[in-house]
């Protein structure tokens, strides 16, 4: 924790981390929220030199989510460039294992690299934990993804971690959808956690950020070289809406988590519903997982698959009227999209798949609004 901010107490719970870290010291006057610093340069002869190096703003944020996470945390222009800052991780010509569904953007980055020559990807499925281990042999790197996008599979991260690291392969997961409130990976044996800040933790659909915590100092070091080489460093603004955004992730998570648990429940028993996949649903196949490596809940997140042709899921999205129509997630609105609309899902996920992230409106709302869009279908 930098020495301007106020120390966490290692016995406070998350909760109250979330409130707590990045504020300044409490000391007479002090503010109570740190500042937008905007400058691109410094005077020398102190440190940081020059804006892409550091800032006060990033660094109130970084402490926040280091202390959530259980590691130390560096800040990105957005989550896809903390996942390409995590891949430059990987040797050269290494042998990496990755999900075969996941958030496509990461699967791009990794196809790329592979295209080039510059590593080699064995694409798996995460959920299935012997695939996995198998695949690591030889192994540097397993990416996993839980809970993944968007699917909502969930990966057993303590047994792939333990394997991993007995293969001698570094183990980063994407815990986007989880947060550091329903999950904690660093602390279930992964070496570096990712985040789209993006999404649940700025929460309002206002910013681009993203994170990446490492276990290790060493790793961090390096992704904080990656970011000031690449310049691919966050917006100062930006870091501090997703600070302001994180004191309510808490609250917006438990009432957005409750909202998608009894939307999932309802739409499981819709007839024009074949599929429905949440964690939180006790006849989902990643339940008994999720509740193994979940805390306190399963997410504002679920993915449905509706009865009939592409073209009525996407007729059924249109006539939505709570719920919005667009890309992304995890903010305070309800927004559902057809994953199968972009040509990096097209192939992996069923034509029909709508994935649906759960706001913090009246549940009973929303409930009218998809059964008056799916009783049109």
């Amino acid at each position: 924790m930098p020495a301007d901010l106020n120390p966490v107490a290692e016995d406070w719970r998350p909760d109250t981390v979330l409130v707590q870290a990045g504020r300044p010291r409490r000391t007479p006057g002090a503010g109570m929220n740190v500042g937008v610093e905007l400058t691109s340069t410094y005077l020398h002869e102190g440190d940081p030199a020059y804006g892409r190096e550091g800032n006060a703003t990033w660094s109130a944020l970084e402490a926040a989510l280091g202390a959530l996470d259980g590691g130390t945390c560096t800040t990105f222009a957005s989550g896809l460039a903390a996942a390409a800052a995590i891949a430059d991780l990987i040797p050269a010509g290494a042998a990496m294992v990755a999900p075969r569904v996941a958030y496509y953007g990461v699967r791009e980055v990794l196809a790329r690299l592979q295209a080039r020559g510059q590593i080699e990807v064995r694409w798996v499925d995460p959920a299935d934990t012997a695939a996995v281990l198998a695949a690591s042999r030889g192994a540097a790197a397993v990416w996993v993804e839980s809970v993944a996008n968007p699917l909502l599979t969930v990966a057993d991260i303590p047994a792939i971690a333990a394997g991993a690291r007995e293969a001698g392969a570094l183990v980063i997961v994407d815990a986007t959808f989880a947060t550091p409130l329903r999950q904690r990976p660093l602390g279930l044996g992964a070496d570096v956690v990712l985040h789209s800040a993006t999404k649940l933790i700025g929460g309002h659909s206002d910013l681009l950020l993203g994170v990446a915590t490492c276990a290790d100092p060493g790793h961090a070091l390096a992704l904080r070289d990656h970011r000031h080489v690449r310049g691919s460093i966050p917006g100062v603004l930006e870091a501090y809406l997703a600070l302001r955004g994180l004191r309510t992730l808490s609250v917006r998570l438990e009432r957005a988590e409750a909202g998608a648990a009894e939307l999932a429940r309802r739409l499981a028993g819709h007839p024009r519903i074949d599929v429905v996949r949440y964690p939180g649903l006790a006849g989902d196949p990643n339940h008994a997982r999720a509740a193994a490596v979940l805390s306190g809940g399963f997410g504002p997140m679920l993915s449905f698959e509706t009865a009939g042709s592409a073209e009525a899921a996407e007729a059924f999205c249109a006539r939505l009227r709570v719920a919005a129509h667009a890309t992304s997630l995890g903010g305070v609105e309800t927004l559902v999209e057809r994953r199968a609309r972009w040509a990096g899902d097209a192939g992996v996920v069923s034509p029909t798949l709508i994935r649906m992230s759960v706001g913090i409106e009246h549940v009973e709302d929303l409930w009218r609004d998809l059964d008056h869009a799916l009783s049109a279908l």
